[in-house]
């Protein structure tokens, strides 16, 4: 992806008439692809409507939460925010459209920020994340921040929570030192 540390990933689906199979996630592939041993922890799962956004969400570091993310019923566009301080591509965004049937995910390193909306009802998705919910580490940014811009399709009614809604803008969370800060690799 355009964003450092965020990579798509689609794995070889093989089908036959009895329907298909694909080896979803593959440490030692992974590793070979974005260069970091991933090692999950947690494995979680949400259901969404067509329109529901998740994000942006984030958490501190160190350690921070890698994510290995994919769309098992439906299909998404997944958002990798830049919200690294000091980062050559701060504030901006990378996306991809994610459909279960290519079984395709997203990873990304910790530090960045991550977001989806579901572009089905019934869209089913799983995260690995290499560690645990600890409810005071985590953070969001508003998915709706002007200064971001993240791009919805036109005419989907886009439905947030209200803590997503809630959210500081990626300007207020860094004038409260709420950002991870970007390590030169």
């Amino acid at each position: 992806m355009n964003i450092a540390g965020a990579w798509s990933v689609t794995p070889k689906v093989h089908g036959d008439a009895r329907g298909s199979f694909a080896e979803w996630f593959r440490v030692d592939q992974l590793e070979d692809i974005a260069g970091f041993r991933f090692s999950p922890v947690q494995g979680n799962i949400s259901r969404s409507a067509k329109g529901v956004v998740r994000g942006i969400h984030y958490a501190d570091v160190p350690p921070g939460q890698a994510k290995y993310v994919m769309p098992v019923s439906g299909s998404i566009i997944d958002f990798v925010v830049d919200i690294r301080v000091g980062s050559p591509t701060y504030g901006q965004w990378d996306s991809v459209t994610l459909h279960s049937e290519r079984r395709e995910a997203i990873v990304h390193e910790p530090g960045l920020g991550h977001a989806f909306v579901a572009l089905d009802d019934e869209t089913t998705v799983v995260y690995l994340v290499t560690d645990y919910f600890r409810p005071e580490r985590e953070h969001g940014i508003n998915p709706l921040d002007p200064e971001i811009g993240l791009v919805f399709p036109a005419g989907l009614e886009l439905l947030l929570s209200d803590k997503d809604t809630a959210a500081p803008t990626l300007a207020e969370a860094h004038a409260a030192s709420a950002l991870p800060i970007w390590r030169a690799p």
